[in-house]
C-alpha cells in the first residue's frame, strides 16, 4: 500500500502554484521509478509551465525533487516528498552565434540539442551514453562528461552561463553584466559566505592539494569545490557549484553552452586482449596516441556484445574466454590529420599483444555498429540479468596508472562477495571505470553493505574518486567525508546551508547524516512476463514515444504493471482496482503501437507488443468474431466505410460529429471513431490490373479506398502506376485485391484470428499469380509494407517509395522542381530503413528539404487518430510549430494517415511524397 498524499502539503502546492499538482497512484508509482537501484513514491508530482512557477514554488518553502530524464543511476531523482517533472514544458534550443553557442532548457533531450548544431558542425562537449534520452537539467545537475570529453569539454568546463532560480525564489542570469551586483543586493548573505569560502579554501594549502588532484580526474562526488580555485566572483562560483549538484542548491532554469566541434572524419577499431589485464597495461601506449575514445569492456561485456545485431563478424565469432577489448577512436576534421593520427595509432598497436588483428576503419555503417554496442551496453547488461534481481551501476576513476590494478581489485572482490557474471566497462583512457553487479534486495543486504565497504577502500586507497560521472546522488552520499577528508566536507555543508537554509531541496542526496542511507529504500524488482521483467528502467525509450506527453511513456507502462504485480502480491486490492481503472487509457487504449520505443531501447523492448496482448485480453467473443468476420468480407468492409465517409461529407457537419459522439458515449471512445469535417471524402475501389511480364506485384493499400486523396491531388494509387508507366515498368495489381489488407488493423487491436485470416487470404490470392517468381511485392503506405512483410516471410516487399528510387527515379525526367518541401518521416519509414530512399526522392523534386528535428511518430496509427485524436493532437504539436515556423511551400509523407494527422495539425495539407514525383515528372 503506498502512503495517501499529506493533504496539508497539497494544500500548500495549490497555494502556491494552482492547478499543477498529480496525485493519482498511477501519476505517482509511474514517475517514481529511474534508471537507479532506489524506489520511493513521491507525495505528487508537479507539473509547472515555466520558471516562475518554479519560482513560486520554492519561495513556499516545499520540498522539491527535480526530475528531468530520469537516466539517473545514483538515485538523485526520486524522492518521497514532492517530484518535479521539469522535463515537459522547459524543452527549449537556441543556437546562439552560428553554433558557437547554444542556449538549452532543462528538458531539452541532448541528442536532440546536437541535431540542432549538426548544421554547424559543432555538438556539446559532455558525451554520455545515455545522449538519446538524458535531458541537459540532467546533465548540468550530474556535470556529465562521457566518452570523448574526459574532463577538458564537460559540462562544467563548457558552461557559459546559467539562469538560476535559488531556494529563495531569486533568479540569478549569472552571465548578465550585473550578475554579481544582483546577488549581493537579492542574497547578501550568499554572495558573502561565497566570498568566505573561497578564501577558506584557497588559504588551505592541504584543501588545495586535494582539490586539485580530486578534480585532475573525472570527479563527480560531491560539491564542485574546484569552483573555488577556478573562480573569484560569487555568480561564477556559485554557477560552477551549482553543476554536479543534483537539483540540491537550487534550479537550472536555462543554461548557455560553449560548444565543441563535432570532427566529420573518424577512423575506429576494436582491440581484442587475452586478459583485462593485459587490456588496461596497454592504456599508457594507446593514450600516448591521442585518441579521442578509449572504451573498455571485459569479458562478460563482449559475450552481450556478440548477441547485439550491429555486431561484426569478428565480435560475433570470438570464442570468449578471459578477453577483454577496447573500443578505440581517432577524431579529425581533415583526412590528412586523420591519416597522421592512424599511422600514430598503427605503430601504437605494433606494441600490444592482441587476441586478433587490429584494424581501423572509416567506414561509417561499422563505426556506427561498434558505437551502438557501447552506447547500450549498461542496459543490454542489465536485460540479461536473471529474473528478479535488481542492476546496480557503480563507475569510479583513477589515475590512469593504476587502472590494471584497480581492475584486479574488482574481480577479486566480485569473487569474494559471491557476484557472478559482474561486468566491468567504461572509459578507459580517463581512468574510469563503470561496473555492474546484480542483487536482489528483497534478502539479505549484509552482502552488498559489506561489497560496498570493500570497493570505497579499494578506490580511496589507489587515489580515486568514487563517483566519476553519475553524481553521488544517495548512493555514495554517506561516504563524501571520507573521500574529502573533515574540512573539505564542512565546506560543502556550509555551501550547502549558504544556498538552501532550510534543506528543501532533495533532501539525502549529495550530503546526508545517515551512514546507511545508501542501504535504505532500495528497489525490488518483482517477476511479472518477459517484456516487463528485462526492462533496466533507464528511459531511452520515452523520447521517441508519441504518447509521453499525454498518458505515459513505455517505461511508464512497464513499471506500472511491475507496480500491479506487487500490489496484487501485498493483496491490496484498492491500489489494484485503481491502477486497473487508470491503465486502460494511459497504458492500452493511447498507445500507439508503433515500435519506436524498439529502435531506441537497448535490449529491444516493444511495448506495443505487450499492448497489443492487453487489448487481446479484453476483447469478447463476439468482438472476435466480428473482426474475423471483418477479415473475410474486407471488401464490403471498406467499401461501406468509404460510403460512410461520403455520406458524413454530404450531411451539413454538426449532424455527423454529433452522431459520431454519441455513438463513442455509447459504446466507448475505442470502439467509435470521432467523426470531424476535416475528415476527406471516401476513397475509390481497388481493381486489379493485369500484366504481360510484371517487374512487380502491386498491393494498393486500402487506405486508398477509406480515404480519398488530399485535396488537389491524384492520389499515390494513381500517381504510382503513372510513374511506373512513364519509366516504362509494369505493375500487376492481382485479382481479388479489393479483399486484401496488410493485416495491421487487426495486429494493433489484438485480434490474432482476424490477424491470420487475413494472412491466409493475402497469401492464396498472390499464389494464384503466374510467372511472378522473383519478382517484388510492393505496397504504397509505409505501414503496410511493413505489414506485409510480416504476413509473407521470404517474399521481397519492397514500399513503393523504395522501390521508386532504385528503379524508376533513374528513368524519369524532373521538369520541374518546388522551391521548399516539408517531409515528414514515419514511424514504418524509419523501421523499414526508407528515410534515405524518401530523402533522395524529396531532394530530387525540391531545392530545399526540411525534415523538422522535433519530427517523431504522428501516433495517427491506423485508426488511433480517429479513436483518440488527443493522441495525435499531442504527437505533433511540436514538429506542427516547426513546419509552421519553417515556411515550407509543400508537405509530404508517405502514409495516407500521416497525412490526415499532420494536415490536421498543421492546417497544411499533406500529400504522398510520389504525387510530387509525379507531378514534377509529369
Amino acid at each position: 500500500m503506498i502512503d495517501q498524499p499529506d493533504p496539508a502539503l497539497l494544500a500548500a502546492v495549490e497555494t502556491a502554484v494552482p492547478g499543477i499538482a498529480r496525485t493519482r497512484a498511477s501519476d505517482r508509482l509511474g514517475l517514481a521509478h529511474d534508471a537507479s537501484h532506489y524506489l520511493l513514491t513521491p507525495q505528487a508530482v508537479l507539473v509547472p509551465q515555466d520558471a516562475a512557477q518554479v519560482a513560486a514554488l520554492l519561495r513556499a518553502g516545499l520540498p522539491l525533487t527535480f526530475r528531468s530524464g530520469g537516466t539517473s543511476l545514483s538515485g538523485q531523482a526520486v524522492s518521497g516528498q514532492l517530484l518535479v517533472d521539469t522535463r515537459r514544458h522547459f524543452r527549449g534550443i537556441e543556437v546562439l552565434d552560428d553554433g558557437a553557442r547554444v542556449r538549452v532548457q532543462p528538458g531539452a533531450v541532448l541528442r536532440q540539442v546536437n541535431a540542432r548544431l549538426a548544421p554547424y558542425g559543432r555538438k556539446l562537449g559532455p558525451d554520455p551514453a545515455s545522449e538519446s534520452a538524458c535531458t541537459i537539467g540532467g546533465v548540468v545537475a550530474n556535470n556529465s562528461s562521457g566518452m570523448t570529453c574526459g574532463t577538458h569539454a564537460n559540462t562544467y568546463r563548457t558552461l557559459e552561463s546559467m539562469t538560476l532560480v535559488l531556494p529563495s525564489g531569486t533568479v540569478i542570469d549569472t552571465g548578465a553584466p550585473d550578475a554579481d551586483d544582483r546577488l549581493r543586493a537579492l542574497e547578501p548573505a550568499l554572495a558573502e559566505g561565497l566570498d568566505r569560502l573561497r578564501e577558506r579554501v584557497r588559504g588551505n594549502p592541504e584543501s588545495v592539494r586535494r582539490i586539485q588532484a580530486q578534480f585532475a580526474l573525472k570527479n563527480t562526488m560531491g560539491y564542485g569545490l574546484n569552483s573555488f580555485l577556478d573562480h573569484d566572483t560569487p555568480a561564477q562560483i556559485l554557477a560552477h557549484l551549482v553543476i554536479g549538484s543534483e537539483g540540491t542548491l537550487g534550479f537550472v532554469a536555462e543554461a548557455v553552452f560553449r560548444t565543441v566541434p563535432a570532427h566529420r572524419l573518424a577512423a575506429t577499431g576494436l582491440l581484442v586482449f587475452p586478459t583485462l589485464h593485459a587490456a588496461m597495461a596497454a592504456m599508457p601506449a594507446l593514450v600516448e596516441a591521442g585518441p579521442a575514445a578509449v572504451e573498455l569492456l571485459d569479458a562478460e561485456s563482449l559475450r552481450v556484445a556478440q548477441t547485439d545485431p550491429k555486431a561484426d563478424d569478428v565480435l560475433r565469432t570470438l570464442d570468449v574466454q578471459a578477453h577483454a577489448a577496447l573500443l578505440v577512436e581517432w577524431q579529425e576534421s581533415e583526412a590528412d590529420l586523420l591519416a597522421e593520427r592512424e599511422r600514430a595509432a598503427e605503430r601504437a598497436f605494433a606494441g600490444l599483444h592482441l587476441a586478433a588483428p587490429a584494424r581501423l576503419s572509416r567506414e561509417a555503417g561499422g563505426r556506427a555498429g561498434l558505437w551502438h554496442i557501447r552506447k547500450g551496453l549498461y542496459a543490454a547488461v542489465a536485460g540479461a540479468r536473471p529474473s528478479g534481481t535488481t542492476a546496480l551501476l557503480e563507475d569510479v576513476a583513477v589515475p590512469v596508472p593504476a587502472l590494471a590494478d584497480l581492475c584486479d581489485d574488482l574481480t577479486g572482490l566480485f569473487t569474494a562477495h559471491r557476484y557472478e557474471r559482474s561486468v566491468i566497462f567504461g572509459h578507459a583512457k580517463d581512468g574510469n571505470l563503470h561496473f555492474m553487479i546484480n542483487e536482489r534486495f528483497g534478502t539479505d543486504l549484509d552482502r552488498y553493505a559489506a561489497f560496498t565497504e570493500d570497493m570505497v577502500a579499494a578506490v580511496l586507497g589507489r587515489g580515486g574518486t568514487l563517483k566519476a560521472e553519475h553524481g553521488t546522488g544517495r548512493v555514495m552520499a554517506p561516504f563524501v567525508r571520507r573521500q574529502y577528508g573533515d574540512e573539505l566536507y564542512e565546506v560543502m555543508r556550509e555551501v550547502k546551508r549558504l544556498c538552501d537554509p532550510a534543506g528543501t531541496l532533495n533532501a539525502g542526496v549529495v550530503l546526508t547524516d545517515d551512514d546507511d542511507a545508501h542501504l535504505r529504500d532500495l528497489k525490488q524488482v518483482v517477476t511479472v512476463e518477459p517484456e516487463v521483467d528485462r526492462c533496466v528502467e533507464c528511459g531511452y525509450c520515452e523520447p521517441v514515444c508519441p504518447s509521453r506527453d499525454l498518458t505515459t511513456t513505455p517505461r511508464q507502462r512497464i513499471v506500472l504493471r511491475r507496480e500491479l504485480a506487487a500490489a496484487r502480491a501485498a493483496g491490496d486490492h484498492a491500489l489494484v482496482a485503481e491502477l486497473e481503472s487508470d491503465y486502460g487509457y494511459d497504458a492500452v487504449d493511447t498507445c500507439a503501437v508503433d515500435g519506436m520505443c524498439a529502435t531506441a531501447c537497448p535490449v529491444l523492448i516493444n511495448t506495443g507488443d505487450l499492448t497489443k496482448r492487453l487489448r487481446a485480453e479484453r476483447h469478447g467473443r463476439l468482438a472476435r468474431k466480428g473482426w474475423t468476420s471483418a477479415a473475410r468480407h474486407w471488401d464490403g468492409v471498406t467499401q461501406a466505410m468509404n460510403l460512410a465517409l461520403d455520406t458524413a461529407a454530404a450531411t451539413p457537419a454538426p449532424l455527423p460529429e454529433a452522431a459520431s459522439r454519441a455513438a463513442r458515449n455509447v459504446a466507448g471512445a475505442d470502439a467509435v471513431p470521432q467523426w470531424s469535417r476535416d475528415l476527406p471524402k471516401g476513397g475509390d475501389r481497388r481493381k486489379p490490373r493485369p500484366a504481360h511480364r510484371p517487374a512487380a506485384v502491386y498491393l494498393p493499400s486500402c487506405l486508398n479506398t477509406m480515404f480519398a486523396p488530399a485535396a488537389g491531388g491524384p492520389g499515390v494509387m494513381t500517381a504510382f502506376q503513372r510513374l511506373a508507366e512513364r519509366a516504362g515498368v509494369e505493375l500487376l495489381v492481382p485479382e481479388g485485391i479489393a479483399s486484401l489488407c496488410c493485416g495491421t488493423p487487426w495486429s494493433s487491436k489484438g485480434y490474432a484470428d482476424g490477424h491470420a485470416t487475413m494472412a491466409g487470404q493475402v497469401r492464396t490470392v498472390l499464389g494464384r499469380i503466374e510467372n511472378t517468381s522473383g519478382v517484388p511485392v510492393v505496397s504504397d503506405a509505409a505501414s503496410c509494407t511493413e505489414g506485409f512483410r510480416h504476413l509473407l516471410p521470404g517474399v521481397e516487399v519492397m514500399d513503393a517509395v523504395a522501390y521508386t528510387a532504385e528503379h524508376l527515379l533513374p528513368r524519369l525526367t524532373v521538369k520541374r522542381r518546388m522551391p521548399s518541401l516539408a517531409l515528414h518521416l514515419t514511424c514504418s519509414s524509419a523501421r523499414l530503413g526508407l528515410d534515405p530512399a524518401i530523402t533522395r526522392l524529396a531532394e530530387a523534386i525540391a531545392e530545399k528539404v526540411v525534415v523538422p528535428d522535433d519530427w517523431q511518430c504522428c501516433a495517427f496509427a491506423g485508426d488511433r487518430g480517429l479513436l483518440h485524436p488527443e493522441l495525435t493532437a499531442s504527437a505533433t504539436r511540436a514538429e506542427a510549430a516547426a513546419v509552421i515556423a519553417s515556411g515550407s511551400r509543400a508537405h509530404a509523407s508517405v502514409n495516407r494517415t500521416c497525412e490526415l494527422g499532420l494536415t490536421r495539425a498543421t492546417g497544411k495539407t499533406y500529400h504522398h511524397l510520389l504525387e510530387y514525383l509525379d507531378r514534377a515528372t509529369g
